[in-house]
């Protein structure tokens, strides 16, 4: 795992400080490498919207906020049942048999969060990738990316994690059966649902 990987893994885990600038020396020792991949991860980090500024020149973690979780979920659902709905006829079957072997991995006990974050995307790109509108989806990755900062919540405490993989499953076993329709309403539910849930959450523990 790359240096911008174990801090996203910190920052779900909430082993970071929030609120409060990440120092370079500090991050340096803790992860056993020079400065200056510290300082690019850092730049990185905050390109993709894990980071905002602190300051003239400093970076932190920002507070996790029910507002941004929702607008997440909400831009998610919209776009992604958009580019699903381009992708659905065009779908072969060897994209589902490489969302399914994606699924099994996520089904592994010992699978960090981050990289759950990513196997998750990386089912979901299997089946939109038919589509073949690279800004559109180039534009819902993003999202994804922005919304596995939420990820700890969703399968820690929100306990979500087997209702998602069932969802998963239900929805491959729509598109074998060429049920657009039922398949475009269980994407949505599958978003808004747990979108749902977490910004509550967030609301009761603010």
């Amino acid at each position: 795992m790359d240096i911008s990987q174990s801090i996203k893994e910190d920052i779900v885990k909430s082993l970071l400080p929030r609120g409060v600038p990440l120092r370079q020396t500090t991050l340096s020792v803790r992860y056993g490498v020079s400065r200056i991949p510290i300082r690019d991860a850092l730049r990185s980090l905050k390109a993709e919207g894990w980071l905002v500024s602190h300051g003239k020149v400093g970076v932190m973690i920002p507070d996790l906020d029910w507002k941004e979780a929702e607008d997440l979920c909400l831009m998610r659902a919209e776009l992604e049942c958009l580019l699903f709905g381009m992708a659905f006829s065009r779908i072969q079957a060897d994209d589902i048999i490489e969302a399914r072997r994606i699924l099994s991995e996520l089904d592994q006990e010992n699978v960090a969060l981050i990289h759950r974050g990513e196997l998750n995307w990386r089912f979901h790109q299997a089946l939109y990738r038919a589509a073949d509108r690279p800004t559109l989806q180039r534009v819902v990755e993003g999202l994804n990316k922005q919304a596995v900062r939420y990820l700890g919540f969703q399968y820690g405490p929100l306990g979500y994690r087997t209702e998602s993989q069932n969802q998963h499953e239900a929805l491959l076993l729509l598109i074998e059966k060429k049920d657009k329709c039922a398949a475009l309403v269980l994407l949505r539910q599958h978003i808004e649902e747990a979108g749902a849930l977490l910004a509550d959450y967030l609301k009761a523990n603010a």
